[in-house]
């Protein structure tokens, strides 16, 4: 499945379908809430921005842990009839995240946080995490070549 939407997803794109993957981690004793609240406000998410049809909405655990799992969801949806397909995809990954994110999983698994995560960044790190962060960054790259405003 990971290989069908990471690399030949741009074939659906001649058919107006949109597709991604993305994940996270999270305690065994959430997985399941979480993983029905996403994948709910995932059609939630495509109704209210006018998608035609119900969007493909799935998941699944990928590496499993003493503590918890890593779960993949896997989004696609028609955008035959919308004017900006990539704005109402952005809104509703953005919305997806707010989901994981207020059912207690992370931010990331082990893809990183980066420019289209970054938003959620305080929400889980604290402002002292924030500082090393920084200060690495700085010590590190004192000219901002790596990462030029990835996560900072």
């Amino acid at each position: 499945m990971t290989y069908a939407i990471a690399y030949i997803r741009d074939i659906g794109l001649d058919y107006f379908v949109i597709a991604e993957s993305f994940e996270t981690s999270i305690p065994w004793d959430r997985v399941i809430d979480m993983c029905r609240n996403v994948k709910e406000r995932l059609a939630r998410e495509c109704q209210e921005r006018g998608v035609q049809y119900a969007p493909l909405a799935t998941c699944r655990v990928t590496q499993a842990y003493d503590a918890g799992a890593c779960v993949y969801f896997y989004f696609a949806f028609s955008y035959r009839g919308l004017s900006n397909p990539v704005k109402v995809y952005e809104e509703i990954e953005s919305a997806a995240r707010d989901e994981v994110m207020a059912n207690g999983g992370s931010l990331s698994h082990h893809h990183g946080i980066g420019k289209i995560r970054k938003k959620w960044l305080r929400q889980t790190v604290s402002d002292t995490g924030i500082g090393l962060l920084k200060s690495m960054k700085e010590y590190i790259d004192p000219q901002n070549i790596f990462g030029n405003n990835n996560l900072l």
